[in-house]
């Protein structure tokens, strides 16, 4: 493509101005082509400039529509038709000049867009695609279209601009342009899906992600660079650019074209096309894209925002994150009156240039962070489950809908604490000119999440600045109208008919995983969502030293109306001085990582269900099956009697002559003696292989049970001990005393609830007390490594509450209808039980038996 210079055509500063972000039209000249000024209007301030609509609305251009100071479309009355005239098509000659310049730089940029899509579809029918067809298409779309449809308009009016005729017509070039718009209302409506397939495309594949990263574009050719690099998201804006600049230079040309030519009224009605096009997208374009542009005159985008909540002045405060290309802003919904427009408040900003994270080690000297009260929390999850109950009670009465609304709203109240108080590992980021700044996050994922975002972002050359007020005011003004993330995350933000989630149990195998570059020292965890925020709930077993790990290992996760689960790939540091000083723990590297959502229909079903879970290059394999909790209530009897898993606990204590079963004896004192410093024992799931095979060995009483002991993970010897008490014909606080225990947790008075607690364990048969009391003993002394363990009385009571103390298999058909109703009527009442005999003294088995029944009434 000739270069417009060599042609013999001016180059005029204005034209760059007249296209750039901060558009001015050719009023803002003389007249004769000379710059009257560059930049804003004299006078005016320099501050950022927010576009109200995702383009540039037709509004915009008021002032070339009779608005302000603009020149009329009309040549106006009382001067020589003839002088006018000409003055008129010198601009009409300048406008058509810079537009053909800046037409070939948007064909270049569609064609350093299409170069990947040719040798992309001829390795997507091979063994091994980069991307498949679908994500090609769906990237890609209606490029070639659009590409083919300028390059025949460039192609057109070149030779018309190049030998210049003052009676020139090109009116119905740009009328056919306007008429083919209906491409890019294609392009506009896959736009957003096009951005998300190439980010996961790049996230997933490193081949891809370095092709969308550093796309060379052709520069005119009598520029000094030959080629610029641009990224593929960038490239991906340009078509919906474009087609605002088109409009803006119909304008012009209208302007300075006399009323008699014969272009005139084809411009009209281009413009007419271009005016009803851009009024119809300019709602449609995903408003992630609606730019405020910076001072320099950059777009500055927002690329992530979310509810992180901070630790300012040692509280918790809830705040709107707001991540743009070039600064991180942290704001507060400001409190308004009722039917106001919500604004947010600055609380703070750091441009990117000046954002650091400190290293664990730095993290010293900051102050500490103190995790909320466990049984605090516990007691918030009782209410927000009572609440819940209480609502589905009233709807199916057909209650009252204020009453409604106002167990809803208490129910908002308690999930946001719950979300405010919850959260416990630390992500700092500091300002190297000044301050730091603390957020907690409920899981490792969300913190790997912003580190990477504001990294990729970091890599770019980026400058230092400081905002003025007005600056800071327009740019956090922008907020409301930008974010992604509208409500905070609790469920009583959702509508009735959004999915409860899943009750019940999960059972997961991590079969491997390929895509390293290199041998590591690799591990998994998995997490599900609960009450609105994450908890790591399994810890596959570290593979040393390899590429392709596989570790074939299954476990069971209990789901609290969970509806994601997240997979993490980390690599182990043995390296003892990478310590967090926040919590103690060595810091490992996240590798890789991704999401499902848990939807009921495929995972329902009782065959195991195999998916491949893509992440940052690496891929790694797992399967799925879900048992909902009302089916993990029922407990099936072992049919020999001879083995300890399903037997009753008289039968096994009788036939080994013991007070407490084996089982539980060795399992106890084997965490003991090696996994009562293990961070999360007995809430991080054990390998259900490792659990089975021990379940064989105890049943079977096979003499290698201490040797086999010694060499199992800690995990899964403690998940034997819960698949034990689960498996028990009948819970060890037995099926009869249910009733009377759910009555007793309830009871206001303290002495009151005393004696009928314990009561119930005196009505208990003994093998059941004196093995409920040994491991009652256990528990507190896991918990008082609670420390080192983060494992709390209330977490363990958690854990074994439900295992414990279960209804009947009548006793829930009788007064529950669903899943969601058994976690809310039952499990934090079990939980309640267990957690008052762990926090009361300590309890003896004689002295139990000795003293008086104060409290009469018949069980």
């Amino acid at each position: 493509m000739e270069p417009l210079s060599h042609r013999g055509l001016p180059r005029l500063s204005w034209i760059d101005t007249l296209y750039s972000n901060f558009s001015y039209g050719a009023d803002d000249y003389d007249g004769e082509g000379n710059e009257e000024q560059k930049g804003p209007p004299e006078g005016s301030e320099t501050m950022p400039y927010i576009d109200e609509s995702p383009t540039m609305s037709p509004q915009l251009s008021a002032r070339s529509q009779g608005g302000g100071d603009s020149i009329s479309p009309t040549p106006p009355e009382g001067l020589a038709p003839g002088v006018e005239a000409g003055k008129g098509l010198e601009m009409r000659k300048l406008v058509l000049s810079g537009f053909l310049a800046s037409e070939e730089i948007y064909i270049n940029q569609l064609e350093a867009l299409l170069l990947p899509m040719k040798p992309l579809k001829a390795t997507a029918t091979t063994s091994q695609p980069v991307l498949t067809i679908q994500q090609i298409e769906t990237i890609f779309y209606k490029i070639q279209d659009i590409y083919e449809i300028h390059k025949e308009f460039y192609d057109n009016l070149c030779p018309k601009v190049q030998q210049w005729d003052s009676q020139v017509t090109m009116g119905h070039l740009f009328q056919k342009l306007a008429s083919q718009l209906g491409v890019y209302k294609a392009f506009v409506d896959n736009y957003k899906v096009a951005l998300e397939t190439a980010e996961k495309c790049s996230q997933s594949n490193n081949q891809f992600q370095k092709i969308s990263e550093e796309l060379k574009v052709k520069g005119p050719k009598d520029s000094k660079d030959s080629h610029t690099s641009v990224t593929m998201e960038a490239l991906l804006y340009k078509p919906i650019d474009r087609v605002t600049r088109s409009t803006l230079v119909l304008h012009d040309l209208l302007k300075h074209t006399p009323v008699d030519h014969p272009d005139y009224p084809l411009l009209q009605d281009a413009l007419r096309i271009s005016q009803n096009f851009l009024s119809s997208i300019n709602e449609d374009i995903d408003p992630r894209r609606t730019a405020v542009t910076t001072p320099k005159g950059e777009t500055r985008q927002l690329v992530k925002d979310g509810f992180l909540v901070e630790v300012s002045e040692s509280s918790r405060k809830l705040r709107h994150v707001f991540l743009f290309t070039d600064v991180l802003l942290c704001a507060k919904l400001k409190k308004t009156s009722a039917g106001k427009h919500q604004q947010y408040d600055c609380k703070w900003y750091i441009p990117l240039a000046d954002l650091v994270f400190p290293s664990p080690e730095e993290s010293e000297a900051s102050p500490q962070v103190h995790p909320f009260p466990d049984h605090e929390l516990e007691d918030m999850k009782t209410k927000i489950s009572a609440l819940k109950s209480e609502i589905q009670k009233e709807k199916a009465n057909k209650g009252q809908s204020r009453a409604i609304e106002r167990l809803k709203k208490k129910m908002f109240e308690n999930e946001f604490l719950l979300l405010l108080n919850s959260p416990t590992i630390p992500f700092r980021i500091h300002n190297r000119n000044g301050k730091s700044y603390l957020f907690l996050l409920s899981s490792d994922y969300e913190r790997s999440e912003w580190r990477e975002a504001i990294q990729k972002l970091q890599k770019k050359d980026l400058q230092a600045f400081v905002l003025s007020s007005v600056e800071l005011q327009v740019l956090t003004g922008s907020c409301f109208k930008l974010r992604t993330v509208h409500n905070i995350p609790v469920t009583s933000n959702k509508d009735d008919d959004e999915s409860p989630g899943l009750y019940g149990f999960l059972h997961v195998i991590v079969h491997s995983a390929k895509g390293f570059k290199q041998s590591a020292n690799l591990y998994c965890t998995l997490e599900v969502d609960s009450f609105g925020y994450f908890v790591s709930k399994a810890k596959t077993r570290v593979f040393r030293d390899t590429t392709e790990p596989k570790w074939d290992e299954e476990f069971e996760i209990e789901l609290e109306g969970s509806q994601s689960l997240r997979i993490l790939c980390y690599e182990k540091c043995y390296d003892k001085t990478k310590v967090n000083k926040d919590n103690n723990e060595i810091v490992d590297k996240i590798m890789g990582k991704g999401q499902i959502q848990l939807d009921p229909q495929t995972v329902e079903t009782k065959n195991w269900h195999t998916d491949v879970i893509e992440m940052n290059g690496i891929k790694v394999e797992f399967s799925m099956k879900f048992t909902s909790r009302d089916m993990s209530l029922k407990r099936t009897p072992s049919k020999k009697q001879t083995g300890v898993f399903g037997v009753k606990i008289s039968v096994v204590t009788k036939r080994e002559r013991s007070k407490v079963p084996y089982i539980v004896r060795q399992c106890v004192e084997e965490v003991e003696k090696r996994g009562i410093e293990e961070v999360g024992i007995y809430r991080i799931s054990g390998v259900a292989t490792d659990i089975q095979a021990l379940k064989a060995v105890f049943d079977a009483n096979n003499k290698d049970i201490l040797l086999m002991l010694s060499d199992m993970d800690i995990n899964a010897i403690a998940g034997t001990l819960k698949l034990y008490f689960r498996e028990l014909p009948e819970p060890l606080l037995t099926d009869r005393l249910y009733p009377a225990f759910m009555e007793g947790i309830a009871l206001s008075d303290p002495a009151a609830k005393e004696n009928c607690m314990m009561h119930l364990l005196r009505s208990l048969p003994d093998p059941n007390l004196i093995t409920f009391l040994f491991l009652l003993e256990h528990l507190k002394r896991v918990a008082e490594k609670e420390p080192v363990n983060k494992m709390s009385l209330h977490n363990l009571a958690t854990v074994f509450g439900p295992t414990l103390l279960r209804p009947s298999e009548v006793e829930s058909k009788a007064h529950l209808t669903s899943a969601a109703d058994i976690w809310s009527h039952d499990v934090m009442a079990q939980v309640q039980v267990l957690l008052y005999y762990l926090q009361h003294p300590p309890i003896s088995f004689a002295e139990l038996k000795r003293n008086t029944l104060y409290f009469s009434t018949d069980v």
